[in-house]
Protein backbone atom coordinates (compact mmCIF):
# COMPACT_ATOMS: atom_id res chain seq x y z
CA UNK A 1 0.00 0.00 0.00
CA UNK A 2 1.48 3.21 -0.85
CA UNK A 3 1.37 6.20 1.30
CA UNK A 4 -1.03 8.19 0.15
CA UNK A 5 -3.29 4.92 -0.20
CA UNK A 6 -2.65 4.82 3.90
CA UNK A 7 -3.64 8.34 4.54
CA UNK A 8 -6.67 7.91 2.57
CA UNK A 9 -7.86 4.32 4.13
CA UNK A 10 -6.83 6.24 7.71
CA UNK A 11 -7.96 9.98 7.21
CA UNK A 12 -10.46 9.62 9.78
CA UNK A 13 -8.16 8.79 13.03
CA UNK A 14 -5.37 10.76 11.66
CA UNK A 15 -7.08 13.64 11.52
CA UNK A 16 -8.80 12.76 15.26
CA UNK A 17 -5.31 12.25 16.21
CA UNK A 18 -4.04 15.29 14.54
CA UNK A 19 -6.53 17.57 16.23
CA UNK A 20 -5.60 15.76 19.54
CA UNK A 21 -2.38 16.55 19.33
CA UNK A 22 -3.00 20.25 18.00
CA UNK A 23 -5.44 20.24 21.15
CA UNK A 24 -2.86 19.62 23.83
CA UNK A 25 0.10 21.70 22.71
CA UNK A 26 -2.38 24.60 22.55
CA UNK A 27 -4.00 24.29 25.53
CA UNK A 28 -0.52 23.49 27.65
CA UNK A 29 0.95 26.52 25.88
CA UNK A 30 -1.87 28.30 27.53
CA UNK A 31 -0.97 27.16 30.63
CA UNK A 32 2.99 27.31 30.51
CA UNK A 33 2.54 30.75 28.67
CA UNK A 34 0.56 32.14 31.50
CA UNK A 35 2.84 30.53 34.14
CA UNK A 36 5.86 31.41 32.74
CA UNK A 37 4.85 35.47 32.47
CA UNK A 38 3.96 35.71 36.24
CA UNK A 39 7.18 33.91 36.95
CA UNK A 40 8.97 36.20 35.18
CA UNK A 41 7.34 39.26 36.56
CA UNK A 42 7.61 38.18 39.99
CA UNK A 43 11.79 37.76 39.37
CA UNK A 44 12.91 40.24 36.46
CA UNK A 45 13.15 42.78 39.41
CA UNK A 46 16.12 40.51 41.63
CA UNK A 47 19.18 38.94 40.05
CA UNK A 48 19.06 36.18 41.59
CA UNK A 49 15.41 35.39 41.35
CA UNK A 50 15.32 35.69 37.67
CA UNK A 51 19.21 33.89 37.40
CA UNK A 52 17.04 30.95 39.91
CA UNK A 53 13.63 30.82 37.78
CA UNK A 54 15.79 30.84 34.36
CA UNK A 55 18.05 27.97 35.81
CA UNK A 56 15.50 25.89 37.13
CA UNK A 57 13.86 25.97 33.89
CA UNK A 58 17.02 25.11 32.26
CA UNK A 59 17.26 22.04 34.72
CA UNK A 60 13.79 20.91 33.43
CA UNK A 61 15.10 20.62 30.13
CA UNK A 62 17.83 18.46 30.93
CA UNK A 63 15.73 15.62 31.83
CA UNK A 64 15.17 13.55 28.74
CA UNK A 65 11.31 13.29 27.97
CA UNK A 66 10.99 9.77 27.88
CA UNK A 67 12.40 9.75 31.62
CA UNK A 68 10.20 12.35 32.73
CA UNK A 69 6.59 11.07 31.44
CA UNK A 70 7.88 7.49 33.05
CA UNK A 71 8.51 9.47 36.24
CA UNK A 72 5.27 11.29 35.90
CA UNK A 73 3.03 8.03 35.23
CA UNK A 74 3.27 6.32 38.94
CA UNK A 75 2.20 9.40 40.54
CA UNK A 76 -0.27 10.91 37.69
CA UNK A 77 -1.66 7.51 35.91
CA UNK A 78 -1.39 7.21 32.36
CA UNK A 79 -3.19 9.37 29.23
CA UNK A 80 -3.82 13.14 29.46
CA UNK A 81 -2.32 13.74 32.89
CA UNK A 82 1.42 12.98 32.12
CA UNK A 83 1.02 14.40 28.92
CA UNK A 84 0.07 17.62 30.42
CA UNK A 85 2.65 17.79 33.24
CA UNK A 86 5.01 17.50 31.14
CA UNK A 87 4.63 19.38 28.28
CA UNK A 88 3.99 22.48 30.65
CA UNK A 89 7.45 22.26 32.46
CA UNK A 90 9.03 21.69 29.23
CA UNK A 91 7.56 24.70 27.80
CA UNK A 92 8.29 27.13 30.62
CA UNK A 93 11.80 28.20 29.92
CA UNK A 94 11.84 29.91 26.59
CA UNK A 95 9.00 31.82 27.90
CA UNK A 96 10.19 32.37 31.31
CA UNK A 97 13.63 33.48 29.96
CA UNK A 98 12.35 35.90 27.19
CA UNK A 99 9.56 37.55 29.47
CA UNK A 100 12.91 38.46 31.67
CA UNK A 101 14.88 39.87 29.27
CA UNK A 102 11.72 41.75 28.08
CA UNK A 103 10.87 43.21 31.22
CA UNK A 104 14.32 44.02 32.29
CA UNK A 105 14.83 45.79 28.84
CA UNK A 106 12.42 48.46 28.85
CA UNK A 107 13.27 51.73 29.22
CA UNK A 108 13.57 53.09 32.30
CA UNK A 109 12.47 56.36 31.75
CA UNK A 110 9.45 54.95 29.72
CA UNK A 111 8.35 53.82 33.75
CA UNK A 112 10.08 56.80 35.19
CA UNK A 113 7.24 58.76 33.17
CA UNK A 114 4.13 56.06 33.86
CA UNK A 115 5.18 56.79 37.39
CA UNK A 116 5.48 60.17 37.04
CA UNK A 117 1.77 60.91 35.75
CA UNK A 118 0.16 58.75 38.58
CA UNK A 119 0.96 55.53 37.08
CA UNK A 120 0.15 52.30 40.18
CA UNK A 121 2.81 49.74 39.85
CA UNK A 122 0.34 47.44 38.38
CA UNK A 123 -0.90 49.77 35.39
CA UNK A 124 3.00 50.49 34.91
CA UNK A 125 3.13 46.59 34.47
CA UNK A 126 0.50 45.95 32.26
CA UNK A 127 0.41 49.33 30.35
CA UNK A 128 4.05 49.71 29.83
CA UNK A 129 5.92 47.27 30.86
CA UNK A 130 4.00 44.15 30.06
CA UNK A 131 3.09 45.77 26.19
CA UNK A 132 6.90 46.45 25.53
CA UNK A 133 7.90 43.25 26.91
CA UNK A 134 5.56 41.35 23.76
CA UNK A 135 7.73 41.12 21.19
CA UNK A 136 10.46 39.03 23.24
CA UNK A 137 7.70 36.79 24.92
CA UNK A 138 6.03 36.08 22.21
CA UNK A 139 9.62 34.71 20.79
CA UNK A 140 9.76 32.34 23.92
CA UNK A 141 6.26 31.39 22.90
CA UNK A 142 7.22 30.08 19.85
CA UNK A 143 10.31 28.44 20.33
CA UNK A 144 8.11 26.69 23.28
CA UNK A 145 5.61 25.38 21.01
CA UNK A 146 7.88 24.00 18.49
CA UNK A 147 9.58 22.50 21.37
CA UNK A 148 6.69 20.92 22.57
CA UNK A 149 5.31 19.77 18.95
CA UNK A 150 7.72 16.96 18.96
CA UNK A 151 7.92 16.57 22.70
CA UNK A 152 4.15 15.56 22.92
CA UNK A 153 4.73 12.63 20.34
CA UNK A 154 6.94 11.17 23.07
CA UNK A 155 3.58 11.30 25.24
CA UNK A 156 2.02 8.38 22.87
CA UNK A 157 4.81 6.04 25.70
CA UNK A 158 2.24 7.02 28.54
CA UNK A 159 -0.92 6.35 26.43
CA UNK A 160 -0.85 10.41 25.53
CA UNK A 161 -3.04 12.26 22.74
CA UNK A 162 -1.88 12.81 19.73
CA UNK A 163 -0.13 11.88 16.63
CA UNK A 164 3.19 10.42 18.50
CA UNK A 165 0.60 7.19 18.89
CA UNK A 166 0.63 6.71 14.87
CA UNK A 167 4.38 6.87 15.65
CA UNK A 168 4.43 4.33 18.22
CA UNK A 169 2.20 1.74 16.33
CA UNK A 170 4.68 1.92 13.15
CA UNK A 171 7.49 1.23 15.48
CA UNK A 172 6.39 -1.19 17.14
CA UNK A 173 5.53 -3.02 14.23
CA UNK A 174 8.39 -2.40 12.05
CA UNK A 175 8.44 -5.18 9.40
CA UNK A 176 4.84 -4.88 8.38
CA UNK A 177 3.27 -3.95 5.44
CA UNK A 178 2.11 0.03 6.90
CA UNK A 179 4.96 0.06 10.34
CA UNK A 180 6.85 3.48 7.56
CA UNK A 181 3.33 4.61 6.24
CA UNK A 182 2.76 4.92 10.04
CA UNK A 183 5.88 6.62 11.05
CA UNK A 184 5.51 8.77 7.89
CA UNK A 185 2.22 9.98 8.94
CA UNK A 186 2.99 10.78 11.89
CA UNK A 187 6.03 12.37 11.62
CA UNK A 188 4.51 14.57 8.75
CA UNK A 189 1.49 15.79 10.26
CA UNK A 190 3.43 17.34 13.42
CA UNK A 191 5.39 19.14 10.98
CA UNK A 192 2.14 20.38 9.33
CA UNK A 193 1.22 21.51 12.70
CA UNK A 194 4.17 22.95 13.92
CA UNK A 195 4.38 25.10 10.38
CA UNK A 196 0.37 26.20 10.99
CA UNK A 197 1.08 27.25 14.68
CA UNK A 198 4.61 29.26 13.68
CA UNK A 199 2.35 31.06 11.00
CA UNK A 200 -0.47 31.91 13.27
CA UNK A 201 2.32 33.44 15.67
CA UNK A 202 3.78 35.74 12.83
CA UNK A 203 0.55 36.70 12.42
CA UNK A 204 -0.49 37.39 15.99
CA UNK A 205 2.86 39.19 16.21
CA UNK A 206 1.84 41.64 12.83
CA UNK A 207 -1.03 42.25 14.68
CA UNK A 208 -0.27 42.86 18.16
CA UNK A 209 3.22 44.28 17.86
CA UNK A 210 3.20 47.77 16.59
CA UNK A 211 5.28 48.89 13.70
CA UNK A 212 7.99 50.73 15.36
CA UNK A 213 8.57 48.05 17.81
CA UNK A 214 8.47 44.98 15.81
CA UNK A 215 11.85 43.25 15.09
Amino acid sequence: MSFWEYVGSRHAQLLADTFQHASAVFQCMVVATLAGVAIGVATYRSEWAGNLAVTAGATLLTIPSLALIGLLVPVTGLGVAPTVTALVLYGLLPIVRNAIVGLRGVDPALVDAAKGIGMSRAARLFRVELPLAWPPILTGIRVSTQMLMGIAAIAAYASGPGLGNEIFRGISSLGSVNALNQVLAGTLGIIVLALGFDAAYVLIGRLTIPRGIRA
